[in-house]
């Protein structure tokens, strides 16, 4: 199968890109990680502090974490703002996949799994060690460009096989690190929370084409020139869950 290259579309706009960045994803494959948390949930914090630690340097070949804030405790008396319906709508999908029958805070899904030992680096570099081992079976690029009205993103993905085409569907989120919130009601009243990786903006699921291939532009607006966050990609078994290739791509200049 012939690779699909990507197009930014330069020639529509009439002003050229402030700075650009790209991630293309390598031989190995690279872990989905996803916490679902809420600042109305006393022993969230603790999760989120985990996943702020997890060190780019040694992990950032290997995983993409991603934070997603849930609506569902809103109710007993602090709003979380980083929390999404569409959040808490794939926490329950995945564990209809899994036939776990409930949801709960903080839980750490790996590659599509339930994973309850994140307290525990250890256990953590095992399964990254095994997924690492794996032949990815999609390749993934993402482009990232600063331009007068926003920034244009573009994701590719291609799978290797016709079969996983065929169950194959991907998603784009938009990340941002380095949010605090003081919290003045709830079970965390009183406190002053730090977060990192926070899912802002999600899209998906789109499907492939049938040829394996899937591409989507997309424009963000001008206000998220300047945050400190970045892009990920990751293209997922329709019917098991199972990750079949992730990547992630910090905005220009920014951290991670």
């Amino acid at each position: 199968m012939s690779r699909l290259f990507i197009s930014l579309l330069a020639l529509a706009f009439s002003a050229p890109a402030w700075a650009g960045c790209h991630a293309e994803s390598g031989p190995h494959r690279i872990a989905l990680l996803e916490l679902y948390t809420s600042e109305g949930c006393s022993s969230c914090p603790p999760a989120d502090r985990w996943l702020s630690g997890l060190d780019a340097r040694e992990y950032g070949d290997r995983i993409v974490p991603l934070a997603f804030h849930v609506d569902y405790w809103d109710y007993i008396g602090w709003k979380d703002r980083f929390a999404a319906p569409a959040h808490a709508a794939r926490q329950r999908m995945l564990a209809a996949r899994t036939g776990q029958g409930f949801v709960y805070t903080p839980q750490v899904v790996f590659n599509g799994r339930d994973f309850r030992g994140w307290r525990e680096n250890s256990r953590l570099e095992r399964l990254l060690d095994g997924t690492s081992a794996q032949t990815p079976r999609a390749r993934l690029l993402l482009d990232i460009s600063e331009r007068e009205h926003g920034i244009d993103l573009s994701a590719t993905a291609q799978t290797d096989t016709v079969r996983d085409a065929r169950t194959a569907q991907a998603y784009v989120a938009i990340y941002e690190n380095d949010l605090e919130s003081t919290v003045s009601a709830g079970e965390n009243s009183g406190r002053r929370l730090h977060h990192d990786r926070v899912v802002r903006e999600w899209f998906g699921p789109f499907r492939l084409d049938g040829r394996g291939q899937w591409q989507q532009r997309l424009v963000l607006k001008p206000e998220w020139k300047g945050r400190n966050g970045g892009a990920a990609v990751f293209i997922e078994d329709a019917g098991t869950g199972e990750t079949l290739q992730a990547l992630s791509l910090p905005f220009c200049g920014t951290r991670g």
